[in-house]
């Protein structure tokens, strides 16, 4: 593949971050929804869960097959096709007073948002940096998409209170669309990396990786990470609202994760180039557990969700470098876009269940606080299912 030139270069990874900023800032902060939704049309929280879940779910379904079609035809068709997706599910989302079409729309939504997501930017730019800066160029994108949710949070709640939520939700369906222009730049780096060799070549990338235990590990720890990501994201705000606490700190703190993991990702990704990510990666599911149990533990205040806020912001998406990072490592490049997707979909369903399950576990019980210890025990186990990982290539790895 022929090497772009630091001009084009330095335009793709710029328009990689809007692409990431705008997919995923309104998206990761939905939550924000929930209440003013449910209680103006009367649902309980299951339904705007269940909405969510799929979309999630749906991303994850649609990530692997996004990132074979850019392995082998190039990311910025992928990444186009995402974004006008992503704009009608949130178009029909906004429109909707049928709890089933509401649900349903998280579908659309999902194979959107899954094509134009911020692994499928990172991993393409991962692709055409130096091995040395890597990690670094994925915390960057990782970080733009952070910022984006630093800002959507409390936008969201600017545009419920000056449109109503449906025109806000039609404000978010047209800023998918504004990720289009900026793919141009995209497209002059990004090129193919799978040969023509079709079907044969990916099922074979695919069985090396699962049977290597270190990809296998990868895979079933990032589910712990879209368990947490997505609960949180999706039900904080309303769990700060039974508190006694208003909408607004929980939108803020949902801008507060996003801000902090803008200094989380680029940790991490300096942490990918100078330590072990193993290491980094167990580290950062510990002290998930460290700061969830504390915010559990501790009496809630608006001061007490900030601080759970900033320190889980920090912790929040610095798993995905590392993550990303550790493939490219132990599988190679030609499959990553596929081999990643795979893992993401693994992340997608433990979102499914962390945004599912955080609304029927409220409306069986009344309470969040058995979803949240859960949490805290997913974030032993994935802490412990990292350290076998060997960071080398595999030696199962298809070339």
């Amino acid at each position: 593949m022929t090497t772009p030139s630091s001009g084009d270069l330095s335009r793709a990874i710029f328009a990689g971050c809007v692409t990431a900023f705008l997919g995923f800032g309104f998206a990761a902060s939905f939550g924000v929804f929930l209440t003013p939704i449910s209680t103006e049309l009367g649902w309980g929280r299951e339904v705007f869960s269940l909405s969510v879940a799929l979309q999630l779910l749906f991303w994850g379904i649609t990530q692997p097959v996004a990132g074979a079609v850019a392995d082998r035809y190039g990311t910025a068709r992928v990444l186009a096709a995402g974004a006008v997706i992503a704009a009608l599910g949130f178009l029909i989302r906004g429109l909707s007073d049928d709890p089933f079409v509401f649900v349903a729309s998280g579908v659309l939504a999902g194979i959107g948002t899954g094509a134009c997501s911020f692994p499928i930017v990172i991993i393409a730019l991962g692709k055409v940096v130096p091995a040395d800066r890597r990690s670094y160029i994925m915390g960057l994108g990782t970080a733009a998409a952070s910022a984006g949710m630093f800002v959507g949070a409390p936008v969201s709640v600017y545009l419920i209170d000056l449109l109503d939520w449906r025109n806000a939700i039609f404000v978010i369906s047209v800023s998918y669309l504004a990720i289009v222009p900026f793919l141009t730049f995209i497209a002059k780096v990004s090129k193919p990396t799978a040969d023509g060799e079709g079907l044969s070549q990916f099922r074979v990338a695919v069985s090396s990786a699962f049977k290597d235990r270190s990809y296998l590990c990868l895979f079933f720890g990032f589910f712990v990470c879209g368990f947490h990501v997505a609960f949180i994201q999706t039900h904080l705000p309303s769990y700060i609202i039974d508190m006694g606490v208003a909408l607004e700190v929980g939108a803020w703190a949902l801008a507060l994760i996003g801000l902090f993991n803008i200094a989380g990702s680029f940790t991490s990704g300096w942490l990918g180039q100078h330590a072990s990510k193993k290491y980094s990666l167990s580290g950062i599911y510990l002290l998930r557990a460290i700061v969830i149990a504390a915010f559990i533990l501790a009496p809630l205040t608006e001061h007490s969700v900030y601080l759970f806020a900033a320190a889980m912001g920090f912790l929040w998406l610095s798993t995905v470098p590392l993550t990303t990072g550790l493939i490219a490592q132990t599988q190679g490049l030609t499959y990553l876009s596929t081999l990643a997707g795979l893992v993401f979909f693994s992340h997608q369903v433990g979102s499914f269940l962390g945004a599912w399950l955080g609304g029927w576990i409220y409306d069986t019980s009344g309470s969040y606080l058995f979803v949240w210890w859960f949490a805290v025990g997913l974030s032993i186990f994935a802490m412990l299912i990292h350290l076998p990982i060997e960071e080398k290539r595999s030696p199962v790895a298809a070339e």
